[in-house]
């Protein structure tokens, strides 16, 4: 009798364990823990992070930061970190949450367009990946790469065509850089490169030369028939006489990229520049801004036709007027200085 008394309380005991377990095991492993209303919220954890920082992101996620502590450790999460971009669902468990952020890196959309250098370019990387913009500057302008792929300093920003782009948020600067070349070689397909090849210019001219384009237009229909202007020029040996490229000469020669220059003055066209196409008949050594897609077709689909001029349309604002000869241009020419001196418009 004594003996199944001790039994029963054995087992009793034995049950109440179980149930202890049973119940730690749910909270801590299996009982949802975020505290947030959204459907998922994500976490940013960097290279070489330790516990400490990936826990100061999650403490305002979860209910029971204690509880996902406990968990991690005997995970042995703690001293094995990965870095990257991890998503935690709502309802999710302590146990769900550290299999998410230890083995399910997520990507990232970036895009970037409209840099005028490969230095605003990095900038712009870097809000959007974990790379800082001086890794990515340095990546990106690495003698070794440049010359084994080609570029110089004043061509590479040619090399990332504006776009969207999966990547990783921890990929590294050299990783970026890297993906990047592989999007410009796919971009260059064999049909732009015929079409490039058959106007007799270079994949770097023709980056030049749809900057321009970009720079004069903002209406991409009216993209075509502005780098049919240019190719006609070229073609005839003349200068592009294009003021986007003496506005970047100005900016580059007083080292300010950031001034606004809305008037082309006659004292610019004397700038000493490669970048001053009055003075230089030579397409720009690199591009002045890095084109989109519609501007660099343009160049490799323009229109055909005898235009060699154009100005500003004062009555239809942001098209152009197009002219063959000089005097007609010059009268297009008087009707835009007209307007744009009664708007007082001075630089």
């Amino acid at each position: 009798m004594y003996i199944k008394k001790i039994i029963t309380a054995i087992a009793i005991i034995g049950l109440a364990i179980a149930a202890y377990f049973a119940y730690f095991i749910y909270g801590a492993m299996l009982k949802p823990n975020t505290a947030f209303n959204n459907k998922e919220a994500y976490i940013f954890v960097p290279t070489n992070a330790t516990y400490s920082e990936v826990r100061e992101q999650l403490e305002p996620l979860l209910k029971d930061i204690d509880g996902f502590d406990a968990l991690a450790e005997q995970k042995k999460y703690t001293t094995n970190i990965k870095s990257g971009r991890f998503v935690i669902k709502k309802d999710m468990s302590n146990n769900d949450i550290i299999n998410s952020i230890r083995s399910n890196n997520i990507p990232l959309k970036i895009a970037f367009n409209n840099q005028e250098r490969i230095e605003d370019l990095a900038g712009r990387i870097a809000f959007q990946i974990e790379a800082d913009s001086l890794s990515l500057l340095n990546a990106m302008t690495h003698p070794e790469f440049l010359k084994k792929n080609g570029f110089t300093t004043e061509t590479v920003l040619g090399m990332y065509i504006p776009n969207s782009y999966e990547v990783y948020w921890n990929t590294s600067a050299e990783s970026f850089r890297d993906k990047m070349l592989k999007e410009y070689h796919r971009f260059w397909n064999p049909s732009r490169t015929k079409k490039r090849k058959a106007l007799n210019l270079s994949t770097n001219e023709v980056m030049s030369i749809a900057a321009i384009v970009h720079k004069e237009t903002a209406k991409v229909d009216e993209r075509p028939r502005v780098a049919g202007v240019y190719l006609n020029r070229i073609k005839k040996g003349m200068p592009l006489q294009a003021d986007p490229t003496v506005i970047y000469a100005v900016k580059k020669q007083s080292g300010d990229f950031k001034q606004v220059i809305k008037r082309v003055l006659y004292k610019d066209l004397e700038i000493d520049s490669k970048y001053n196409t009055y003075k230089y008949a030579s397409i720009p050594p690199g591009p002045i801004f890095m084109p989109d897609v519609s501007a660099i077709d343009a160049v490799l689909n323009p229109e055909k036709h005898d235009y060699y001029y154009f100005v500003a349309n004062v009555n239809n604002f942001g098209y152009h007027k197009f002219a063959k000869t000089l005097s007609q241009h010059n009268v297009n020419k008087r009707e835009y200085v007209a307007w744009i001196n009664k708007q007082g418009v001075n630089r």
